[in-house]
């Protein structure tokens, strides 16, 4: 995206955003959580931007910021070819306003974010777990979510259901290095000829 469009877009609608980021030819809007909404039935109906498709929805989770989740929307201009990402932070109990209003496929990728993270979208239409089961406790995708539950979930094929015991560990916590391999490696330089 044009360094000038994304000056553009931040001009038209002032209030709406926190700021902006360029890098590398893609371009985040930061925007506050009241007008998440709002901005993005902009980004879709203004006759210069025309993203007309979300193809993703997500979040990341920052446990040291007063606002630990960064709520992103990847969206989709097919008419020029572009793509923008619009970030939003909430705290754990401010609910986010569901974007499927504008977005009919927000509704699938607001469930997930919901079931990993524990955003709550506030007018959803079916708001419920997804990928997890329905009495899960928790929500897996957060920094503070246990490694190591105390039950374990597996299929019995003897009993032909599923069985829920509690677990047991044979091996002791091991402490794994996961640095990579080719840190090692020292960095050398090329002579130009």
């Amino acid at each position: 995206m044009n360094n000038n469009f994304a000056k553009s877009i931040h001009l038209m609608v002032p209030k709406w955003i926190q700021y902006q980021v360029s890098h590398r030819d893609e371009t985040t809007f930061y925007v506050y959580p009241q007008y998440l909404v709002p901005f993005l039935t902009f980004l879709r109906d203004h006759m210069s931007t025309q993203y007309k498709i979300c193809i993703d929805i997500t979040a990341a989770d920052y446990p040291s910021r007063t606002s630990r989740f960064e709520c992103v929307y990847m969206l989709l201009s097919v008419e020029f070819n572009s793509r923008i990402r619009i970030k939003t932070c909430v705290d754990e109990l401010t609910p986010l306003e569901s974007a499927t209003s504008v977005y009919s496929s927000a509704a699938w990728f607001e469930r997930e974010v919901w079931d990993m993270f524990g955003i709550f979208f506030h007018n959803h239409p079916d708001l419920r777990r997804i990928l997890t089961d329905y009495g899960f406790q928790g929500h897996p995708l957060r920094k503070d979510f246990p490694l190591s539950g105390y039950v374990e979930v597996r299929y019995d094929d003897s009993e032909k259901r599923v069985c829920i015991e509690s677990l047991e560990c044979t091996q002791e916590f091991r402490y794994f290095d996961f640095e990579s391999p080719w840190e090692q490696i020292e960095k050398t330089t090329i002579l130009k000829e």
